[in-house]
């Protein structure tokens, strides 16, 4: 069983996920990024950054004086443990229940509908 992941916070999986889209970024890129949509301190990144290498969840090299951060876990890695936590908590370890409940309390588009319908159709052995 894989060991799971430390929980992260809503700034922490938005780094995640800049760096996850960028391959590897510095604090600047990232805090640059962030810019584009609110304002943010450089040091709130920088710290938010650094707490995430502390997870083990990036990890960083020199480049000059520059950090250059990657992710150390890959994207997918991260999202099931993460779910999985989410899973056993709210939902006492039951997918079908966390389904139905996505569901029922989800307005969800016609093309959401129809993916979810062909992920149930693949697991009933069709194609």
């Amino acid at each position: 069983m894989k060991k799971t992941i430390t929980p992260v916070g809503d700034s922490e999986m938005e780094i995640l996920h800049i760096v996850w889209d960028k391959g590897e970024a510095t604090v600047a890129e990232v805090h640059e990024h962030i810019l584009g949509y609110r304002k943010v301190a450089y040091t709130t990144v920088m710290t938010i950054m650094k707490k995430l290498a502390d997870k083990g969840l990036l990890s960083f090299r020199k480049d000059g004086l520059t950090y250059v951060y990657r992710a150390e876990k890959p994207e997918s890695e991260v999202k099931h443990s993460l779910l999985r936590q989410m899973l056993d908590k709210v939902f006492k370890g039951s997918p079908a229940e966390m389904v139905q409940s996505l569901v029922e309390n989800e307005a969800l588009k016609p093309e959401e509908k129809a993916e979810i319908e062909s992920l149930i159709e693949k697991l009933r052995g069709g194609s």
